[in-house]
């Protein structure tokens, strides 16, 4: 959380996370080059640093547009959130030293400028065999370092969020300029079935990953409310709720999580006012939820985020019959402080029963 700019504070955590991501794309380059000289002893040390910093890339794009569906899909991969960024910088940084490398070996020796060279060595874009696959690259790479270069939240503050959201959903586009950067140029060049599967593999996964996240996020928005007057909605039994964790509900199109700890409930709008994080994945930690993505945090009672930030939600009503949670789906405004329903020691011998029930 930041009130203000300010340079990154590394802890212990993000740098095992760093020191991991380094290690693996270092090796992975190391094993690709060494591989390459093996099958190819012909082979320059700057080509097999083009394919490999250009696979880096490619793989690493791959895992960061799957870690979002995932999420949704399985609360385990919630700690990848956090530091997606710094996997995002490190495609950028892949995928840069790729672009200049090739600017470099393909359109720096001749008498015209290299970018130009790239934008205008093939215009024929009715062709599939000469179609220029390389302006695709430029331009997919010129979406990525966009990216990187804002990716701190000092940008996210500067352009405003919804600025900001759209600037970094060109994440797919760029994915396929780069999809079409390789099957235009690298593919045309295999003959065995290996990579063109592989690829087609990847797209498979991550486009399959993202429809079926669609689908459970579809079930998961079931509207409680479709076709009610205002009024206290039943949404779930208390012993659905884990101890300091939410369960996520859709009322009157607005996603409500709904938080159990300490014996009490209450209910706030699920969507975190730092970039739109799902705060009923989170959990209470000190009191306070904890936003799974960056770690913003706000009171459960208030929506109000601990002094001195200022970030606030829209919180709802709550209140427990007979062990069912009910709430008012008319949001109060951000910041209002609601009193917890207390879940009564009738309520916790309901919710015992219903418990010996299931295990029954």
């Amino acid at each position: 959380m930041s009130t203000a700019y300010r340079a990154v504070g590394w802890n212990r955590q993000k740098l095992r996370y760093d020191a991991t991501i380094a290690t693996v794309v270092f090796s992975v380059l190391a094993v690709f080059v060494l591989g390459g000289l093996v099958i190819d002893p012909n082979a320059t040390i700057e080509t097999l640093v083009i394919r490999a910093c250009g696979v880096g890339a490619l793989l690493l794009l791959h895992v960061v547009l799957a870690i979002g569906p995932l999420c949704r899909l399985d609360p385990r991969f919630l700690p990848l959130l956090y530091n997606r960024r710094h996997l995002g910088v490190t495609t950028c940084a892949l995928a840069l030293t790729h672009g200049v490398f090739a600017l470099i070996q393909f359109h720096a020796l001749g008498d015209v400028n290299p970018l130009v060279s790239v934008l205008v060595t093939s215009r024929e874009y009715l062709s599939l065999a000469d179609f220029p696959f390389q302006q695709l690259g430029l331009l997919a790479l010129v979406i990525l370092v966009l990216m990187a270069a804002t990716s701190h939240d000092f940008w996210l503050r500067a352009l405003s969020a919804p600025v900001w959201k759209a600037l970094h959903m060109l994440v797919y586009p760029a994915y396929a300029l780069v999809v079409g950067h390789v099957v235009l140029g690298a593919l045309q060049a295999e003959r065995g079935p290996l990579l063109p599967t592989i690829l087609c593999a990847g797209v498979a996964l991550v486009i399959g990953l993202h429809v079926r996240a669609a689908q459970v996020e579809r079930r998961r928005d079931t509207n409680h409310s479709a076709g009610a007057a205002p009024a206290f909605i039943d949404v779930c039994g208390v012993d659905d709720i884990p101890e300091c964790r939410a369960k996520t509900v859709c009322l009157a199109g607005e996603r409500v999580a709904v938080f159990r700890y300490d014996n009490r409930i209450s209910a706030v709008s699920n969507v975190c006012r730092h970039q739109n994080g799902p705060l009923g994945e989170g959990k209470i930690v000190g009191g306070c939820i904890v936003c799974p993505w960056h770690g913003y945090e706000y009171e459960p009672a208030s929506g109000r985020a601990p002094a001195p930030f200022t970030e606030r939600l829209p919180t709802f009503s709550v209140r427990l019959e007979s062990g069912r949670v009910l709430i008012d789906p008319t949001p109060h405004p951000p910041g209002t402080y609601l009193e917890p329903a207390r879940v009564a020691a009738a309520d916790r011998s309901v919710v015992a029963r219903s418990a010996d029930a299931r295990t029954a």
